[in-house]
């Protein structure tokens, strides 16, 4: 296998001609995205409109990426110069195509003045975010968390940012949440109004002025790149290794608030949906998707499966991933206009069903404690009101606390010690989820539900 790297030169020089790829001249773009949180996702989804975006006649809107904490995907792009692959897989084949849009990778840790830098650059018109849930330093309130937010935060480089673009007259900035949080912009919002009243209160009324944090939803599943999967891509592109590249599947959704400050590129022409208000999807993607994902993962690695689609090849687990969804969730949410979510849960369980994505459940059981609260227990009190069980969402309950004891090896949680602690002790429930434990919401299982989890 050749070691020759995917990069503009060896494209033009060594690359299929027939490879599909952007159409645009890379050199003659400005970047007008700084993006945190450039993993798979990211790559596979925002990147992937604003490529399709600019091949259409956008300008001036590549990526700026950011990782917070590791350099692993600099190591892997920034010798490619940003250049990468996306392949779609399905039972009927897969596509790759070469995406363009992403100009260099910043590691914050090491070049925290030229992530400032990209913020309060000119051409700069957005930020944008998958951070994930325990990215946002919240409390167990929901409210800012000090201890958390500090250098190394989003929220420190944001607001140098911001001030360098206040005190040059520049204007401000859409900062968009593409995170798995409910009414994610309204929450990165209320966070960074609380992160600059402690830090510069003086720049709280420009902020307000002028910069949007729109909310959003993002759908599309990417499970981890393996060694195997370069491989493939490198037979695609003739020999060229593609260090970042990326598998997913070919559904993808995005679903924007059109409040921006200062424009953004023509994504709705390449499929993304601009609305007025994203809570109905927000809602279903959060409860359905997401809420039946967890189960997939806690149950079917208890059931000793490995990828979603084993899971789902087993008879009674597919049948608690759409009561989860038909008869649990959905009954929940108030859908949009012409939202259909009974076609919604039958093109998931046909995704959630397809083996060539190799989707491990691993993988999602990661970060249970930033997830269930929206993903589960919001479902749960919905319908304590509607006087309605969810014995699908009990028995991801019971798997998730056999999780945390270890079951699957060790536990990848932010609150991994807490969690432990939780579950063994005298009443793990109260501990978990009663009015003062980890993961209190307004769901306290009831002494029925106790049996059901408890067994």
């Amino acid at each position: 296998m050749s070691d020759l790297r995917l990069n503009p030169f060896t494209l033009a020089t060594f690359a299929p001609a027939d490879a599909e790829r952007y159409d645009y001249d890379r050199d003659a773009q400005g970047c007008g995205i700084v993006h945190f949180g450039i993993g798979a996702f990211h790559r596979a989804h925002q990147a992937w409109y604003t490529d399709l975006a600019m091949s259409a006649g956008d300008r001036d809107w590549g990526i700026i990426g950011v990782s917070l904490r590791s350099g692993e995907v600099a190591h892997q792009m920034n010798p490619q110069e940003g250049l990468y692959t996306i392949t779609e897989r399905s039972g009927e084949g897969t596509k790759t195509r070469i995406i363009g849009a992403v100009k260099q990778v910043l590691v914050a840790p090491y070049e925290p003045d030229e992530v400032v830098a990209a913020l309060a650059a000119p051409g700069t018109r957005i930020a944008s975010f998958t951070i994930t849930e325990k990215g946002y330093c919240r409390a167990k309130d929901g409210s800012l968390d000090p201890a958390l937010a500090g250098d190394e935060s989003v929220y420190h480089y944001l607001a140098l940012g911001l001030r360098r673009r206040h005190d040059a007259d520049l204007p401000g900035l859409t900062l968009l949440s593409c995170d798995n949080l409910a009414d994610n912009g309204k929450q990165l919002a209320r966070l960074m109004r609380e992160y600059l009243t402690w830090h510069d209160p003086a720049l709280l009324a420009w902020f307000e002025a002028e910069c949007t944090c729109p909310s959003s939803m993002v759908d599309r599943i990417v499970p981890a790149t393996t060694a195997e999967d370069r491989d493939v891509v490198a037979e695609t592109l003739d020999e060229l290794r593609d260090e970042a590249a990326v598998m997913t599947e070919p559904f993808s959704q995005w679903v924007i608030e059109d409040r921006f400050a200062n424009g953004r590129p023509s994504w709705d022409k390449v499929g993304a949906q601009l609305v007025a208000d994203v809570r109905p999807y927000e809602t279903a993607k959060l409860r359905m998707l997401n809420g039946a994902h967890s189960m997939l993962a806690y149950v079917g690695l208890a059931h000793g499966h490995t990828y979603v689609h084993e899971a789902m090849a087993d008879p009674t687990i597919r049948s608690q991933a759409d009561h989860l969804m038909r008869e649990e969730a959905l009954p929940t949410i108030a859908a949009a206009p012409g939202q259909d979510l009974s076609s919604y849960a039958d093109d998931l369980l046909t995704r959630f069903a397809n083996p060539a994505l190799q989707h491990r459940l691993i993988q999602i059981a990661m970060d249970g404690s930033q997830k269930i609260p929206q993903r589960w227990l919001e479902t749960l009190a919905a319908n304590r009101e509607l006087g309605r069980d969810c014995p699908a969402i009990l028995a991801g309950i019971a798997a998730w606390m056999g999780h945390l004891r270890g079951r699957n090896g060790p536990v990848d949680d932010p609150r991994a010690s807490e969690l432990s602690s939780a579950v063994g002790g005298a009443d793990p429930l109260d501990a978990l989820f009663g009015e003062g434990g980890l993961l209190a919401s307004g769901w306290v299982p009831s002494e029925a539900n106790r049996r059901k989890i408890l067994g």
